[in-house]
């Protein structure tokens, strides 16, 4: 079991194993939000997402609004899977070594850019094989099946992150591989970090908008549309990297984020149930 423990002697964020591998899931409502706040959470974010999509089709956008909520979803879904052991392990791992300095941070700058290298090209390699899936499948973009499908698993996803329901995560349950940094330069590991994780499926992700993205990638149908939903992603997945080049220390940095760890599952959650709820109604109107 493992534990992050919160500063000024708060409480600790527990994490309990669930496979061998030792990447666990992260219990974060038996202390921060009681169910009601959950469930009105629940139901406000359902209300704007079918408020949301009502305005958009009676304006005679939905054509227009669907690939920018869907683009806005997938990056804001990317920026969220850094409350994840592999989030935690990049932004300490892949830092400047040594005080930060102009030098320091030279050295430290094609680490920074092979990182969103590899993420990129995990994006593209993700988008050309769900797409030609897609289109191989016959699907060709929005239509009622895909709709409902997507506004579905929204929603009952959005139940796991507001805790009132338990759905699998089926993908491979392991980390970046910590022991690579003693035997390869730092610039070659921040590359091997970002296409492992910009491929998404070969680690942990603990944002369930990651099956939406790949769900959505293969209604498409389109290698492009795809690529641009996962470009969307693993750009929000690697932009966080930035903070390495401000004067913070990394444990200043993993704090603020586990403070913060309940309020991403929250929002997390927030975005499942609103555009899931979106979707389902673009989908019957």
């Amino acid at each position: 079991m493992a534990t992050l423990t919160r500063p000024a002697g708060g409480e600790a964020i527990t994490l309990v194993p669930t496979r061998p591998e030792g990447v666990a899931d992260c219990l974060v409502f038996a202390r921060e939000y009681s169910g009601r706040t959950r469930l009105a959470g629940l139901v406000s974010a359902a209300l704007v997402g079918v408020a949301g999509a009502t305005f958009a089709t009676r304006i005679d956008a939905q054509a227009s609004t669907l690939p920018v909520l869907l683009l806005g979803f997938s990056f804001v879904g990317g920026l969220l899977s850094t409350w994840s052991p592999c989030g935690y392990s990049s932004l300490c791992l892949l830092r400047p070594v040594g005080r930060n300095s102009v030098s320091s941070l030279a050295k430290y700058t094609p680490t920074f850019l092979l990182h969103g290298l590899g993420y990129a090209l995990g994006a593209v390699i993700l988008g050309v094989i769900l797409g030609l899936a897609g289109g191989l499948l016959g699907f060709s973009g929005a239509s009622f099946l895909s709709l409902v499908v997507l506004g579905l698993a929204g929603l009952v996803y959005g139940g796991h992150q507001f805790g009132f329901l338990r759905v699998p995560y089926p993908q491979r349950r392991a980390q970046v591989p910590h022991d690579a940094r003693q035997r390869f330069p730092m610039w070659f590991i921040g590359g091997l970090y970002g296409f492992s994780l910009g491929l998404n499926y070969l680690t942990y992700v603990q944002t369930p908008i990651l099956y939406l993205v790949t769900a959505a990638a293969v209604a498409s149908g389109n290698v492009a549309s795809a690529i641009v939903l996962f470009l969307a992603f693993n750009v929000g997945r690697f932009l966080p990297m930035a903070v390495n080049y401000l004067p913070v220390s990394d444990i200043t940095v993993q704090n603020w984020l586990a403070r913060r760890q309940e309020g991403a599952a929250m929002l997390d959650g927030v975005l499942l149930v609103a555009t899931g709820a979106a979707l389902l109604t673009f989908a019957v109107l």
